[in-house]
């Protein structure tokens, strides 16, 4: 049986971070991102500085099939290891209950 190892959120982080890397790659998909999103080329530096910045890219990539496949191959990574990383920097940024 192979045990898959588990995701911390620094390596989730970083899987956002590649992804965000591939989008910037290619001018039509930075500019597709920043239409869905709502941002502009002059707020995208703000707006990384945001904690739920990440969550949102990773969002956008699975929002997509095709975009979630490609951003897997560039990172050689499973797309179920994206959706976990979506997963687990959507919990952080979670309103808390009490």
């Amino acid at each position: 049986m192979v045990r898959k190892r588990l995701l911390d959120r620094d390596e989730a982080e970083q899987i956002a971070i590649r992804a965000l890397a591939f989008l910037v790659q290619d001018p039509d998909r930075l500019t597709r991102f920043l239409d869905l999103t709502g941002l502009r080329p002059q707020t995208l530096r703000t707006a990384a500085r945001e904690p739920q910045f990440l969550t949102r890219v990773l969002d956008h990539v699975a929002e997509q099939d095709e975009l979630l496949i490609n951003v897997a191959a560039d990172q050689e990574l499973a797309p179920e290891r994206i959706a976990a990383a979506q997963a687990l920097l959507a919990r952080g940024h979670a309103p808390t209950l009490g």
